[in-house]
């Protein structure tokens, strides 16, 4: 089972990456934050909005040191297929990260996303930080997309934590809302002053 604070489990496969084929592994982001997401299958109908906000927003990403890559249980060639496909016919188009294949569904079942009875993955979202340590997921059913806005203010705020120690409450935002809590029982008082 995975765990928030423990490793995250290992993966490495063959992924889409621009126009070809690429072996990824979990080592090759080392030194990052990690957004592993997964998604049912290709050419379907909310996966590929997903899709295409995590490539529109990449910069975004990468510019907090963090990198994304989109899995499902398709092969690389449904990838390739589907990144060849324009968006306005149901494709995805060129993405800017890469869409690895689980073909053998082992991620998705360390990942404990996979549903054995479908043979598909529901959309997990796991955060990885820079040591591979697993620090946040969340997992929706089928029918409702994720939230490409909360996944990076996830991560800004643990990094936020690392840097300065203090803890990021409820609908903390660095931009609209970046009052923090010192962990300590005196010195909290001053947000809940303030924020109680």
């Amino acid at each position: 089972a995975v765990r928030v604070q423990q490793p995250a489990p290992d993966f490495k496969g063959l992924a889409v990456v621009g126009n070809d084929f690429q072996e990824i592994k979990l080592e090759d982001y080392r030194g990052k934050y990690l957004v592993l997401f997964f998604y049912p299958l290709d050419f379907t109908f909310v996966c590929p909005t997903e899709i295409v906000a995590f490539s529109e927003r990449i910069k975004e990403f990468q510019d907090i040191n963090a990198e994304v890559v989109g899995v499902s249980v398709d092969s690389h060639f449904s990838h390739l297929t589907w990144c060849n496909v324009d968006r306005k016919n149901g494709g995805v188009g060129k993405l800017q990260y890469p869409l690895l294949s689980d073909l053998t569904k082992k991620i998705s079942a360390d990942y404990d996303v996979l549903l054995d009875k479908e043979g598909i993955s529901l959309r997990g979202t796991f955060i990885i930080d820079p040591k591979g340590i697993l620090r946040q997921y969340s997992i929706n059913d089928l029918p409702v997309g994720r939230s490409v806005d909360e996944v990076l203010r996830l991560i800004k705020a643990f990094q936020f934590v690392e840097e300065h120690g203090e803890v990021c409450p409820a609908n903390w935002n660095p931009k609209t809302n970046p009052a923090t809590i010192k962990p300590d029982v005196d010195e909290s008082k001053q947000y809940f002053s303030k924020h109680g």
